[in-house]
């Protein structure tokens, strides 16, 4: 009995393990398909050594400009993007860009559709289509074409350019297409403030020339103010109004103004900071849109602001009273 027992012991282990065993391959497989299915249009590490990014897609006949093909490129300097519009270069929203680039990237379902050159036309896939290529130094890394959208599955088709097979997916890559360029411009006034690495602690002293002179200074995590007669100071307020300040944002760049318009000499605020240096914003009046041009020292652009925007900027004693 002994005996017996101890071989149905045995025989009930090796079907356990068996069966452990079996699920193992099973489950292993399963991973390998879904590793398979996911698809990356670029290696992740080529992530950092991108330099340049260019979009290009044909104008319509009707469109206001010429028919022909339109290009926007992203160039990477020193370390910062850049937007390249017509020769001139804008500040680029870094964390917009570093979200495409994670796009490009990431390991996601893009199925394959098509191998054959026959279905580029009809899949909105032809050499013409919107065209997205990376760059890494002169090296062309990446050349994609996005066609038009599944109506069935709401993805986009995808090709490599100069290869026939076609690929569908996330329709996120349209919108990097046909999003307003002003999306993929830094429009703060301080571009150093998008990704939070300048803060409020970095400011010493603002002085606000408006109807009034209003003058605060940092007294260890305080603030002093001179000019208007405020009892109480609220901090949390001035906090507030001053991190406002430091991440003013446009909705556009301005041509065909100069710097020495004296339009801007009606408003301005001065910003002092731990390192010494100075920054002024010289801000317009504005005009029967309820537009006001603004631009700051140490800068070559001109920003177009909402009126409100600007009159947030200029506030009463009130409004830092506790």
């Amino acid at each position: 009995m002994t005996y017996k027992k101890n071989l149905i012991i045995l025989l009930s282990i090796i079907s356990v393990l068996i069966l452990i065993y079996t699920g193992s391959i099973i489950f292993d497989a399963a991973r390998a398909g879904a590793r398979a299915a996911a698809y990356t249009w670029l290696d992740s590490k080529f992530s950092s050594s991108i330099t340049r990014i260019v979009f290009s897609f044909e104008l319509d006949e009707d469109d206001e400009n010429e028919a022909g093909r339109e290009t926007m490129e992203l160039v990477k300097r020193a370390g910062q993007w850049l937007v390249s519009v017509s020769g001139i270069e804008f500040p680029a929203r870094q964390l917009r860009i570093e979200d495409f680039i994670g796009d490009l990237t990431a390991r996601s379902s893009y199925p394959v559709r098509s191998t054959g050159a026959s279905s580029h036309e009809r899949l909105g896939l032809g050499d013409d289509a919107p065209r997205i290529t990376v760059y890494s130094g002169n090296t062309t890394i990446l050349d994609i074409l996005i066609g038009t959208d599944d109506i069935v599955s709401g993805d986009i088709y995808v090709r490599k350019f100069g290869q026939n097979e076609v690929r569908s997916g996330d329709i996120k890559f349209l919108s990097y297409l046909t999003d307003p360029l002003a999306n993929w411009y830094n429009l703060r006034l301080i571009p150093e403030s998008e990704d939070a690495k300048l803060d409020i602690d970095s400011i010493q002293r603002v002085s606000v020339y408006g109807e009034e002179t209003q003058i605060f200074t940092r007294r260890s995590r305080d603030w002093i103010i001179e000019g208007i007669e405020v009892n109480n100071p609220n901090q949390s307020a001035i906090n507030s109004y001053i991190r406002s300040i430091l991440n003013v944002e446009g909705t556009d760049f301005v041509a065909g103004i100069s710097l020495d318009d004296p339009a801007f000499n009606f408003r301005r605020i001065v910003l002092e900071f731990g390192n010494g240096s100075i920054r002024t914003i010289n801000i317009a009046e504005a005009n029967e849109f309820g537009r006001c041009v603004a631009y700051i020292t140490g800068s070559e652009f001109i920003y177009s602001i909402p009126e409100w925007t600007a009159e947030s900027l200029f506030r009463s004693a009130e409004e830092f009273e506790l």
